[in-house]
């Protein structure tokens, strides 16, 4: 493995745990792709620094046992903004119910 990815594994898997960001966000300020990140933290680090495998392992086991609360808040704002008024009252009234 090459140095640079190495030195970008520790990098990142230091800022998640600091910030507890998601994949997304880390690989969007890191200028790398989604994939790039999750493979640097979940194969790449235990093999680097295993003590911090293990606290990013945490972190990342929380993630997705809260993946389908964020899913359906990013879908709820999403209408809400999107929406005319009058729809918006329509589908805030049923969604009450």
């Amino acid at each position: 493995m090459h140095d640079y990815i190495k030195e970008r594994t520790v990098k990142i898997g230091r800022y998640f745990v600091e910030t507890r960001n998601t994949v997304r966000k880390i690989a969007k300020e890191f200028g790398v792709s989604k994939s790039t990140v999750h493979k640097d933290l979940t194969e790449r680090l235990p093999e680097i620094n295993p003590e911090l495998a293990n606290q990013v392992k945490e972190i990342l086991e929380y993630h997705k046992s809260i993946r389908h609360l964020r899913g359906g808040e990013a879908t709820k704002i999403k209408y809400r903004t999107t929406q005319p008024e009058k729809e918006r009252k329509v589908l805030e009234t049923t969604v009450k119910m």
